[in-house]
């Protein structure tokens, strides 16, 4: 397997990976901890991988969500709790949902994964993509069912980074992106129903152009790996993909 079809295989399966535990029922009582909502949570939980930085800092590092969704999410949440002690608890929250849910993988599968992983977000410059910056801040974990996960977030954020690059490049504006997107995605990120704008064929030919790119920007890291190593990567994004639906708790 080529680098370019390794990261169009895995695109889907890597993005419902590495956002399924945000709101996962446990995760959402692990916020009440903090005094916030799951949302709340969400926002200085991902953002605050970043530090206690600007909302201008949050807001470019997300950019496919309103203003308005990051002033809820990040500005107002930051006066109930401290985003980096946030960030801290959303990565254990990470690490038991994992837990919970990849027991049924061998762990071997699960470190080689997690190491090959690693290796394809190293090979993204600094400053490239904020959160990927941000999470590699985390100790990489030596137990293989958590690093495996890290990977699939570190994963994902490398995607959306690059992602905001190609949108960038190919002229769509963050609100247009969003909305061809998904619906659901334009609603949960703050943008306002009633000022969607128009799928024209142009738009949306723009939209298949970024993804194309970013297809390609993704490919360009994850060429540090063999063929062989390709291989492994998808063969283990498969086998947690399938866990999510068929969940087996990790037996310590």
């Amino acid at each position: 397997m080529t680098p370019e079809q390794l990261s169009h295989q895995i695109a889907t399966e890597i993005q419902m990976l590495g956002l399924s535990f945000y709101f996962d029922p446990v995760t959402k009582a692990r916020a009440k901890r903090h005094g916030l909502n799951s949302v709340e949570f969400y926002g200085l939980g991902r953002g605050g991988v970043l530090g206690d930085v600007d909302t201008q800092v949050v807001f470019d590092a997300f950019t496919f969500f309103d203003a308005s969704a990051i002033d809820f999410l990040w500005t107002q949440a930051k006066t109930k709790a401290d985003p980096k002690d946030v960030a801290n608890d959303y990565v254990l929250a990470a690490y038991d949902f994992a837990d919970r849910t990849f027991g049924g993988i061998e762990r071997d599968a699960l470190g080689d994964f997690g190491a090959l992983a690693r290796r394809i977000v190293d090979g993204a410059e600094p400053g490239r993509c904020a959160l990927v910056d941000g999470y590699k801040r985390f100790e990489a974990p030596s137990d293989p069912v958590h690093s495996a996960y890290l990977g699939t977030i570190l994963l994902r954020e490398l995607r959306g980074g690059l992602h905001i690059e190609a949108v960038n490049e190919v002229g769509l504006t963050a609100k247009e992106a969003a909305f061809l997107q998904d619906e659901g995605v334009y609603k949960f990120h703050g943008y306002d129903e009633n000022s969607a704008p128009d799928p024209t064929s142009e738009l949306v030919a723009k939209k298949e152009l970024a993804e194309e790119l970013t297809t390609q920007k993704e490919a360009q890291c994850m060429a540090v790996l063999s063929s062989e190593e390709c291989d492994r990567v998808a063969e283990v994004v498969a086998l947690m993909f399938s866990a999510l639906s068929n969940p087996v708790a990790v037996t310590k």
